[in-house]
């Protein structure tokens, strides 16, 4: 038996030291919580991601009564990319949550639901960053993989 470990690098930093690129979709994040319909949880998520042509898809979470109908904001923004752009890449995806009047302090993260969502779409067409957007920072990974080791990989 041998002892293995798994190390998650990432960069944390704030928000003026983004690319212009990355901070316009980490907006279109931002401003899609406005978006939410959340009522039971009061937690409103915003997702965006830019396509490989630059045009960005935007999704925001949808709870329903009839939990669990609702769905995430990561999900609605990969599935309206991927219906509105079919076989397009989809090259960064940027999550930012807010709640209680203010955004989450804490870069949130997508649920293993989503994670492996996107992770269908990082396998078929090259990696998707991924940006965790906090009240002050933002976390950047390199890949939907790096959120999700061991994923489902056969399909």
């Amino acid at each position: 038996m041998k002892d293995k470990e798994y190390i998650l690098k990432y960069k944390e930093c704030k928000y003026d030291e983004l690319s212009a690129e990355d901070l316009e979709l980490v907006k279109a994040a931002r401003s899609m919580t406005a978006n939410s319909y959340a009522p039971y949880s009061h937690f409103q998520v915003g997702a965006a991601i830019r396509m490989a042509d630059g045009t960005i898809a935007t999704g925001a979470n949808q709870e329903n009564a009839a939990f669990p109908s609702g769905t995430c904001a990561e999900r609605t923004a990969c599935y309206h990319a991927a219906a509105s752009k079919p076989g397009m890449a989809m090259k960064k995806i940027a999550v930012a949550a807010f709640t209680d009047g203010d955004f989450q302090e804490q870069p949130i993260s997508p649920c293993g639901a989503c994670r492996q969502a996107l992770m269908e779409y990082e396998k078929l067409h090259g990696p998707i960053e991924v940006i965790l957007c906090g009240r002050d920072s933002v976390y950047l990974l390199p890949s939907v993989a790096s959120l999700l080791p061991f994923t489902f990989t056969e399909f």
